[in-house]
């Protein structure tokens, strides 16, 4: 009895080990994901005259639009590729995004390929990406034509409830044509779907190059993907607890400072531009020309284009964050100036100056902003904020503290990444960046334990990796991309004088 029993469990046991081992390869088959995974890429012609011109391919990536419903709908994020000089020494892709949020980076590479190394060239395909949302990628169409999500709130209660309603049409109009699309736009998934372009080229770890809000997408990724990334490089680099809510706000003091950093140099020619001979007169000269464009607005309705006190901050803003486009800005002050004075401008030059400083898609921005992490609800919190910043910032408070349509956005799919790990990296700050405050730069390099911090000091500069700029700082990040060597401590690297105008 006891055998025949013994003989029956072992029989039962070999037939549940073998069917175990039978379904195996059948359920890895069936992973929802192993499709996007395992994609073919099909290269073509870019269509584009920067990429085609730079050899660059295009593909697109199949991707699901929410990655807990793989078998659901799908985007098609476009890439580009610039492949690697030395196809023997190739040791991956190197993926790139150009921050934003909200920016285009199908042509990111092209431009930063003239910083790399010869040995950092032979090495890497060079891959930019529109990420999902943005320009070639199911880009997200705003019903309510706004040039941009950020303004400055004005001078009073009834600007600011203008920007509050302002806010709450443009979070709808985004919304109202595919909201469940819409919703998905958010780092985290432009991460995944990273991983699935890293596993879609047969490459094991992905290295990376991310500027400004592309330094939060990397470190995200780093925390998502741990043990996948190869070298990182993050160029201006966000505090992940801080975006973006707090990246804003971290803005209007760095820029207050920059304003009167721009003021000096104007002064010193004030033969050609007539603002004042001091950086104090030209600073009151600012001040007041956006006083006059509160009282005597300018609007273009062949170019869809305003000049109020509620988009004058803005522009300034776009152009101070390079003193190589000192003497663009100065221009574009007399020409606000000017129209708000009453005089004859060129609108359209004014709106390609502001344009071409800051790339950025309206609804990609919004969607990844407000799909990132919830924003305070509450009107009269964003006006404290207001009201207790234009004391030290009369310019660009109004703007950093401003609501915006985050505040009218459905709450976010899942909760933000908290970044913490010990993934190498190399970390890029400017001492007297613009855009994203040096404070931020070391609170990621805290967060992300085994990086290096190279630290661009005394330079108004969003984007530390430039031709021109720093030796210093160009040499860090071709060493490590080439060789995978950081540098054993922290750096501070000074800038080229010639880089600045006189």
């Amino acid at each position: 009895m006891v055998g025949r029993w013994f003989r029956w469990l072992v029989s039962t046991v070999g037939v549940v080990l073998i069917a175990a081992v039978s379904a195996g390869p059948a359920a890895a088959a069936q992973d929802p994901l192993d499709r996007f995974y395992h994609q073919r890429l099909v290269w073509q012609p870019c269509h584009d005259a920067v990429l085609d011109g730079a050899g660059a391919r295009c593909a697109g990536v199949l991707v699901p639009l929410d990655y807990s419903h793989p078998e659901g709908r799908t985007l098609t994020v476009a890439i580009s590729r610039i492949a690697a000089t030395d196809p023997a020494r190739r040791r991956g892709i190197l993926l790139s995004n150009p921050g934003g949020p909200g920016g285009p980076g199908l042509r990111t590479m092209v431009s930063e390929e003239r910083n790399l190394s010869a040995g950092a060239r032979a090495q890497y395909d060079l891959i930019g990406m529109d990420p999902r949302g943005i320009g070639r990628s199911d880009r997200v169409n705003c019903v309510v034509p706004l040039p941009t999500m950020l303004f400055s709130a004005g001078f009073d209660l009834f600007g600011y409830a203008r920007d509050t309603a302002l806010a709450g049409a443009l979070a709808a109009s985004c919304l109202a044509g595919d909201s469940e699309k819409v919703r998905q736009i958010t780092t985290r998934n432009t991460a995944r779907d990273m991983d699935v372009i890293r596993a879609a080229f047969g490459d094991e770890r992905l290295s990376y190059y991310g500027a400004s809000a592309g330094t939060y997408l990397g470190a995200v990724y780093t925390q998502m993907f741990p043990g996948r990334t190869d070298r990182m490089v993050l160029d201006s680099a966000v505090d992940p607890d801080r975006a973006w809510m707090g990246m804003f706000q971290d803005m209007g003091p760095i820029n207050e400072a920059a304003l009167d950093d721009w003021a000096a140099w104007a002064a010193r020619h004030d033969d050609r531009y007539h603002f004042g001979t001091t950086a104090q007169q030209v600073r009151a000269f600012v001040e007041q020309m956006i006083r006059r464009a509160a009282a005597h607005p300018v609007v273009d309705l062949a170019s869809q284009y305003l000049i109020d006190e509620h988009t004058a901050p803005m522009m300034l803003l776009a152009l101070l964050s390079n003193p190589q486009a000192d003497a663009k800005l100065a221009e574009v002050v007399r020409m606000v100036s000017d129209g708000v004075s009453g005089r004859p401008m060129d609108m359209e030059r004014l709106k390609s100056e502001i344009t071409a400083a800051v790339p950025l898609e309206t609804g990609g921005m919004a969607a990844v902003t407000c799909g990132d992490a919830a924003a305070p609800r509450d009107p009269q919190w964003y006006y404290r904020n207001i009201e207790a910043a234009r004391a030290t910032q009369p310019v660009f408070g109004a703007f950093a503290n401003n609501i915006t349509a985050c505040a009218f956005w459905p709450a976010p799919v899942e909760p933000p990444t908290r970044v913490r790990n010990p993934t190498p990296a190399m970390i890029l700050a400017s001492v007297h960046d613009t855009r994203t405050a040096y404070s931020e730069g070391l609170a990621l390099h805290r967060d992300m334990s085994a990086s290096r911090l190279v630290t661009l000091a005394d330079t108004r500069i969003h984007g530390a990796f430039r031709a021109g700029l720093s030796p210093c700082v160009n040499d860090a990040v071709n060493t490590y991309l080439g060789q995978g060597v950081l540098p054993a401590a922290d750096v501070t690297c000074e800038p080229e004088a010639s880089f600045f105008p006189r």
